[in-house]
């Protein structure tokens, strides 16, 4: 009786033994076949070039196809949903950015069957993109101390990507902040439609990404009045930052992150983890993105990002409560 038992230990120790390095062999040969990432949004600008530029250095690296997958609609809500009930094995991950994985949880609630920041969980951000508070050429002002003298005396909209976009909600804190009331005018076209309503003088003041505006503030099509960059662009070394026009902590810089299922093993996090950020530090892919106006901006660990993901989301649902933005 007492052989029977030693064996029967014996036995189970040794499948105990035998199934932790199948686990770990699975996570060291990963990725067996090909993995997806998903897209927010359709083909076409920041996030889906960062997306795509991370799939080739990828498929080079792993040997494997890593293939983009664009889900556009309903506010990032598509695509948020199928990574979130993707299966926690590395083989779906998520590009998403400052709208779909901080504001969302906030503006979006009504509509989520899940917050993000829970679903999800983060690997690493990945870039960040420098916007500017323009004004149509029409206004008769050259900074930010100019436009609020002419704000306050006459009759001004600002254009936004929408409703609870970070443009909309930096442009009502910069408002509130300043003691304007200005009109807000949402366009679904994002920069494609803004840009032009300034042009035409339709909306007097918008916060848009560098890459979308730089070709219309050097041609004096629109005025470049601040950067939110923390310092001055050498593209355009006389814009002063908002911190020096008296406006310190007001204007989002884009980020764009890389996100996977919650529950994916930590080994292979980590694994996902060093082999995107050696991509993304590569010497041509911060060229490449640096002809777009976007900068590598990796963290040491998913932790780092993940703890940064969670202060965003509260920090902009401050914001929308202060503003009293919702999205019903």
């Amino acid at each position: 009786m007492q052989r029977l038992k030693l064996g029967g230990l014996c036995f189970g120790m040794f499948l105990s033994f035998a199934a932790m390095p199948v686990s770990q062999a699975a996570e060291n040969a990963y990725p067996t076949r090909p993995v997806r990432v998903l897209v927010p949004y359709a083909p076409g600008g920041a996030t889906d070039n960062t997306a795509r530029l991370l799939a080739q250095k990828l498929t080079d690296v792993w040997g494997q196809q890593v293939i983009v997958d664009n889900r556009a609609g309903g506010s990032g809500i598509i695509a948020l949903d199928l990574a979130a009930n993707a299966a926690p094995d590395g083989y779906t991950l998520f590009v998403g950015n400052v709208s779909t994985n901080a504001i969302n949880e906030t503006a979006l609630a009504n509509n989520l069957k899940f917050k993000p920041s829970r679903a999800l969980t983060g690997v690493t951000n990945l870039i960040e993109l420098p916007h500017f508070f323009v004004a149509s050429a029409a206004v008769p002002v050259s900074s930010l101390k100019d436009f609020i003298a002419y704000a306050k005396a006459h009759k001004t909209a600002y254009g936004s990507a929408g409703v609870a976009s970070y443009p909309h909600l930096d442009c009502a804190r910069f408002a509130k902040a300043a003691g304007l009331q200005m009109t807000h005018v949402p366009y679904k076209g994002g920069a494609g439609q803004i840009v032009p309503a300034l042009i035409s003088n339709e909306v007097q003041l918008s916060m848009l990404n560098m890459a979308s505006t730089i070709s219309h503030i050097r041609a004096g099509r629109i005025k470049a009045l601040t950067t939110t960059w923390p310092t001055r662009r050498p593209e355009l070394p006389d814009v002063p930052t908002m911190v020096e026009a008296g406006f310190a902590g007001i204007g989002t810089n884009a980020w764009n992150g890389l996100f996977a299922p919650a529950g994916v093993p930590k080994a292979l996090l980590a694994r996902i983890h060093a082999d995107v950020v050696k991509a993304m530090e590569t010497p041509d892919m911060k060229a490449t993105l640096g002809k777009q106006f976007m900068s590598v901006v990796v963290n040491k660990s998913p932790a780092e990002f993940q703890k940064f993901v969670d202060e965003e989301v509260k920090n902009w649902r401050d914001v929308l409560e202060e503003n009293k933005i919702k999205i019903e």
